[in-house]
């Protein structure tokens, strides 16, 4: 049965590699622009934008293919840094609404927010002010869908992209999946697609015209579960691949900061929230250490922590300052962040590197 009373949100960045990509460079924008392998080494499409997608573009695609398509295709080679940097500060703002959170990839994820309290407990809010401040941080779009399960969360997330969100009230799931074409349901490939066409079955309401014994006759052990998904029954639950290694929050200014001291100005208003969101956390965690982020107006990234470092007003000043001058060009954007031990998976022998001074630098 469905269960009414659990919020489920997917949540899936728009074609987040080539997002990215256009982002740093932002004359890429008005161009059909994917990421990919060289076309001449066997390469293959990782992503595109939805120019090139108008030219039938598509991921999966050899890059050769691609260029047949599309010419004036703009292929860029992957920078997994960016990306994984990009991915990282989404699953923060992630697990500031809860800590089941479950990853399907580097840009998107489930989140079960049944419990949270944040937006007065509203998912739909939830949802919106999720994307609102990653395109703020990242500045890409994210879509989301929000229902009471899985599956027709991540059906929601792709009806209206990019930058949508759609939202199915438990009330609304027989009339929303009775239409639903069969190629949507989880699990459901090229091939059972296929098949199903072959015996007339186009959508959902199809499939509920058979019983559970004809779709276990036709699909095998696959039937079972068809049985329940076209009816938009669901009780897979959201599982946290692992808890909380940090906290963190960021923000990206309307204008530079100038120097060090523009910069030292924004540490009360940022510490602020930082401890806001501290105090929410469960008592599972304790912090370890303070680390600052720092993105300069050429969106190249610096992050500075040193262990010993306490999530402190005096820690993070002599951490910003150091990291500011790194780059020693204008700030767009600011975070500051804490290092945390997960006390519940704490092997109790470990030994903390309390004392030593430990730095990290991304370029």
């Amino acid at each position: 049965m469905i269960q009414a009373e659990r919020k489920i949100i997917h949540c899936d960045a728009d074609c987040f590699f080539a997002a990215i990509e256009m982002r740093d460079d932002p004359s890429l924008a008005a161009y059909p622009v994917a990421v990919g392998g060289n076309p001449g080494k066997r390469g293959v499409i990782s992503t595109c934008n939805y120019r090139a997608r108008e030219f039938g573009v598509r991921s999966a695609m050899a890059s050769g293919h691609a260029l047949k398509l599309c010419p004036d295709l703009i292929i860029r080679p992957h920078r997994m840094a960016a990306y994984q940097e990009a991915s990282q500060v989404m699953r923060d703002i992630f697990f500031d609404y809860t800590d089941r959170v479950e990853p399907l990839s580097m840009d998107e994820a489930f989140l079960d927010v049944t419990d949270s309290e944040r937006c007065q407990g509203s998912a739909t809010l939830m949802a919106q002010e999720i994307r609102e401040r990653i395109e703020a941080a990242l500045s890409i779009t994210v879509s989301a869908g929000v229902a009471p399960n899985k599956f027709i969360a991540k059906v929601a997330s792709d009806w209206d992209k990019p930058d949508g969100l759609t939202v199915i009230e438990p009330s609304s799931v027989a009339e929303f999946v009775r239409k639903l074409p069969v190629g949507n349901i989880w699990g459901v490939g090229r091939v059972t697609a296929e098949k199903m066409r072959r015996l007339g079955l186009d959508t959902c309401g199809h499939l509920q015209g058979l019983s559970l014994e004809a779709l276990t006759q036709h699909f095998g052990s696959f039937g079972a579960s068809l049985y329940y998904l076209c009816r938009g029954h669901d009780e897979r639950a959201v599982k946290s691949t692992r808890r909380r290694k940090s906290l963190s929050i960021e923000h990206t200014y309307e204008q530079d900061l100038l120097n060090v001291s523009a910069c030292v100005e924004q540490l009360p208003v940022l510490m602020e929230e930082l401890q806001r969101r501290l105090e929410r956390l469960d008592e599972g965690y304790q912090p370890l250490k303070a680390f600052v982020k720092v993105k300069f107006d050429d969106f190249s990234s610096t992050t500075l922590e040193r262990a010993g470092s306490r999530p402190c007003q005096q820690d993070f000043r002599l951490l910003l300052e150091e990291a500011v001058a790194r780059g020693a060009r204008p700030v767009r954007l600011l975070g500051l962040g804490v290092r945390l031990v997960d006390l519940a998976a704490q092997d109790p022998a470990q030994q903390f590197e309390l004392f030593q001074a430990q730095d990290t630098e991304e370029a």
